[in-house]
């Protein structure tokens, strides 16, 4: 004979056929592999959640983008954004497809040098550079990206002392019309003040102006943006050149390529809503080729064209897993579910509607979804809404594009870190980041002496003994 069945509160929900959500859009089944590696075999090695890295996809990525920008101009130079993912893996492989290091702090200079990024191989932008890593950078042969005047007067005090003369790069700002203005870097060039700083340099006997950067955004949906960009910053280097009798050696255009994410707010799909490679490419060198035509006839070559990428290349390269540990009924009847990840590790969550897959077939009709991570925070919300069919405890969900900001901007905050691994072209699955533990999470804290123990003079949970055992008496 069987037990009762248990008794469940009857609700009433919208009938929804499918899985249409009202934008028309669908959202993928589901997905049993990664890199043709089951994620039941994933799970059950290194646990969940499970951040995966696909070493192929980083790679034909980089190789594509190559392909589309080096088909359109004859100087290239590839820098990977470090910010984006600074684990050492995926660094190394954009490395080996021929990137330099785009870096922007003390810390990610120090990760791309012991990783064996020469100097002269890296790009150094940032607001803050501090005056021994910036010494050590110019030593070592480094771009140095200048950000304000300040850093310019450290750079000539460094060049006075090492008596050699240093090769600076100037961040610009300006407006594209298509794009926010990211005037807190660099110097603004519709105020002048990019040409006074330019004056500056040339009037200086310990530096050299030699290139040119700005970065104009992030997720810029818009290749027109670039045309501007490009178009602003070749006719500043026509200005610069001709005053001040400098040689600007190459254009640095920063990153900003979408990737084929959805942000929140947008609601056609990211298919409909990004660029690609190649539309990126030819509104970028159809400008400067246009633009540089004649610099031979003047002597000069024209500038080696940089590119710092890094969401593009990454984001679609990597897949967080989840578990299910819990399933609610919210007070508007809607369906939600609690999973192991939250976003102390999808950071991103907090901007993107992450697509959303569970690891097998799911019976039952689709409801309309909310999905909470582990932690003690009304914040934590991994996707707000989303069309799901009814999951149990241990049924897992996987999420992507994962790949960008999440491992640079995670937190150690309530729940431990997990593992990330990659998976090479061969299938063979490495760890490249552990899963973190008490020792790991505490490694850097000190107590004084008069604070080693919790409690000196008997545990709580002793003195309520004591006072039990005495009320009972």
């Amino acid at each position: 004979m069987t037990g009762k069945k248990q008794w469940i509160k009857p609700t009433i929900v919208p009938l929804r056929s499918g899985l249409l959500n009202k934008f028309g859009s669908q959202e993928a089944p589901w997905i049993d592999a990664i890199d043709e590696v089951p994620i039941p075999q994933l799970l059950e090695q290194y646990g969940s959640p499970l951040f995966v890295v696909s070493e192929r996809r980083l790679r034909r990525n980089i190789q594509r983008l190559k392909r589309a920008f080096s088909a359109r101009y004859p100087s290239v130079i590839f820098g990977w954004s470090y910010k984006t993912n600074y684990l050492g893996a995926v660094c190394n492989t954009f490395h080996q497809e021929g990137s330099w290091a785009e870096v922007v702090s003390e810390f990610e200079y120090q990760k791309a040098r012991s990783l064996g990024v020469p100097g002269h191989n890296i790009l150094f932008n940032g607001p803050f550079k501090r005056p021994g890593i910036l010494r050590l950078a110019v030593s070592e042969g480094a771009h140095i990206h200048v950000d304000h005047l300040d850093e310019l007067y450290e750079l000539e005090q460094i060049a006075q002392q090492l008596k050699t003369p240093i090769e600076v790069t100037l961040r610009l700002n300006f407006d594209t019309g298509y794009t926010e203005t990211w005037s807190r870097f660099g110097f603004n060039v519709e105020s002048g003040q990019a040409l006074d700083a330019a004056w500056r340099i040339a009037s200086s006997e310990h530096l050299n102006l030699t290139g040119l950067h700005s970065h104009i955004g992030t997720f810029v949906l818009e290749p027109r943006a670039y045309a501007n960009q490009v178009r602003t910053m070749c006719e500043f280097m026509h200005e610069v050149e001709s005053l001040t009798n400098c040689h600007i050696t190459y254009l640095d255009i920063g990153g900003g390529f979408a990737s084929m994410n959805s942000l929140q707010g947008i609601y056609l799909p990211a298919e409909q809503m990004v660029p690609s490679e190649e539309q990126y490419a030819e509104a970028v060198c159809d400008v400067l080729l246009e633009l540089t035509h004649d610099r031979e006839t003047r002597g000069f070559k024209r500038p080696t064209l940089i590119l710092e990428t890094g969401r593009a290349l990454v984001d679609d390269a990597e897949h967080l897993i989840s578990t299910v540990v819990a399933n609610k009924r919210l007070p508007d009847g809607r369906r939600a579910v609690v999973v192991d990840a939250g976003v102390n590790i999808l950071f991103t969550a907090f901007w993107y509607n992450h697509k959303v897959m569970p690891t097998r077939i799911l019976p039952g009709k689709p409801e309309d979804t909310t999905i909470y991570g582990p932690l003690c925070m009304n914040i934590d919300v991994v996707r707000n809404s989303v069309m799901l069919p009814p999951l149990s405890i241990g049924d897992n969900l996987v999420y992507s594009p994962v790949g960008a900001y999440n491992h640079t901007q995670w937190m150690q905050f309530i729940e431990y870190r997990p593992n990330v691994v990659m998976i090479d072209e061969n299938r063979n699955v490495s760890v490249i980041r552990e899963a973190e533990n008490l020792e790991v999470v505490t490694a850097q804290e000190r107590l004084p002496a008069h604070l080693s123990a919790a409690y000196p003079q008997g545990a709580p949970e002793d003195i309520l003994s004591e006072r039990s055992s005495d009320s009972n008496n």
